[in-house]
């Protein structure tokens, strides 16, 4: 591991940040997806004879992907393994969840982070709690809540997202408010 050790020392000084240049259109803010991701690493990584690859494994509930760096010296090193469950079983639910999973699993092996845009709000006079919520993960559990065709579905995807809501009463009443119209529609 000495090869691949120094490799990433020399890597990680390289990495950007991941930039928020993607734009959540069910709650019109921005996250870094997946490609600002890569391109906060892959230089840095590429440059000091470091593959990442991304393995998919199978699960019947969502997909699991594991990040891998492949010196040029032939030394690897796993990050472990990151489960992410779909909230579909249809492909579009399972490539939003490996979309997710990928993202997540590339910036904790890397120890990368979305750019800082908290200096504005610490700047302010009065202190605003910042949501727990992932509102990408929301934007993708809402969207289940609006494609399912039976109230059986319905009831799943929205029990789903309530809980993801962590109790967070902006989020809940999105929730119910989606719920709500679906209910109406079915």
């Amino acid at each position: 591991m000495k090869n691949l050790a120094s490799a990433l020392v020399k890597a990680q000084m390289a990495f950007g940040p991941a930039l928020k240049t993607a734009t959540n259109p069910h709650f019109r803010s921005r996250y870094a997806d997946l490609s600002a991701c890569v391109e906060a690493v892959m230089d840095g990584l590429n440059r000091n004879g470091i593959a990442m690859i991304q393995q998919c494994s199978e699960s019947d509930t969502g997909v699991v992907v594991e990040t891998v760096f492949i010196h040029e010296s032939g030394e690897m090193l796993s990050c472990g393994k990151l489960h992410v469950p779909a909230v579909k079983h249809d492909p579009q639910g399972y490539g939003s969840a490996l979309t997710y999973a990928r993202r997540y699993s590339l910036m904790a092996a890397c120890g990368i982070a979305p750019e800082d845009d908290d200096g504005n709000a610490a700047s302010r006079k009065t202190e605003i709690k910042k949501s727990e919520v992932d509102e990408s993960k929301m934007a993708d559990l809402l969207a289940a809540i609006e494609a399912t065709t039976t109230e059986e579905d319905l009831k799943k995807a929205y029990v789903g997202a309530y809980a993801y809501a962590n109790g967070e009463p902006i989020w809940q009443k999105r929730v119910i408010a989606i719920k709500d119209k679906m209910k109406g529609k079915l």
